[in-house]
Formats: C-alpha cells, sequence, structure tokens
C-alpha cells in the first residue's frame, strides 16, 4: 500500500488546490445575499468566474485521483491521507490570507498529523 502514498498524496494535493482556488473566486466576487434571490443575482459572476471554474476543475481532477486510489489500496489506510488537506488550509489560511488560527484549531491539525502518520505506519 505505501507505493500508493505518491498518488493519495496527489489527491491531497489537488484536494487542497481547489479549495483555495475556491475561495479565491469566492472572495474576489461582489458581495451578495446569501437567499435564493440573491445567489440567483450573483449566479452569473460565479459560474464564470476564473477561479471558481478552475477550482471545480481541479475537484474533479481530485476525485478522479481519489477514485484510483480507493481501487488500488483499503480505505481506511487511503481515506485518513485526505486530513492532510485540512492542515494544508488550515496553514494556508494563516500564513496567506491571515486568518486567526486559535490554540484548538492548532490542536486539531496536530492531531490530525498524529492520526495519519500513525495510519501511515500500518
Amino acid at each position: 500500500m505505501a507505493k500508493y502514498i505518491p498518488l493519495i498524496l496527489f489527491t491531497v494535493l489537488t484536494n487542497f488546490a481547489s479549495q483555495i482556488l475556491l475561495k479565491k473566486g469566492m472572495t474576489s466576487l461582489p458581495a451578495f445575499d446569501i437567499s435564493a434571490a440573491g445567489i440567483r443575482g450573483a449566479a452569473f459572476d460565479i459560474i464564470f468566474n476564473f477561479y471558481v471554474i478552475t477550482g471545480l476543475f481541479v475537484m474533479v481532477v481530485s476525485m478522479a485521483s481519489h477514485l484510483v486510489v480507493l481501487s488500488k489500496v483499503d480505505i481506511s489506510y487511503a481515506y485518513p491521507f485526505l486530513g492532510l488537506s485540512f492542515v494544508l488550509v488550515t496553514a494556508w489560511g494563516y500564513f496567506v490570507l491571515a486568518e486567526g488560527v486559535n490554540m484548538w484549531r492548532i490542536v486539531g491539525v496536530l492531531f490530525i498529523c498524529l492520526g495519519v502518520s500513525l495510519v501511515a505506519k500500518s
């Protein structure tokens, strides 16, 4: 199973990249109300936003690679690695987007890292 770790990490990285692209796309749009009318009014901007389109494409690539992984390894081995995308997104939010990260998030990220390392050793 360890020979599939590069493909699993590719899945993690593409999952992370898709989230970052979607965040960039959605924060680059003008503010809109979270209501049916507000979303309808913003739909064109959302659908044709470069970052949103690219993020969705990268998400499809990530899902496709995840499907390949699932065809090769146990789900109980592969799935915990996806937690690493939470670690990457949290780090990106803190270091690039200057988002606040409190002690609970740090502890959560450390537990994710511990859990993934235990699964990788199994």
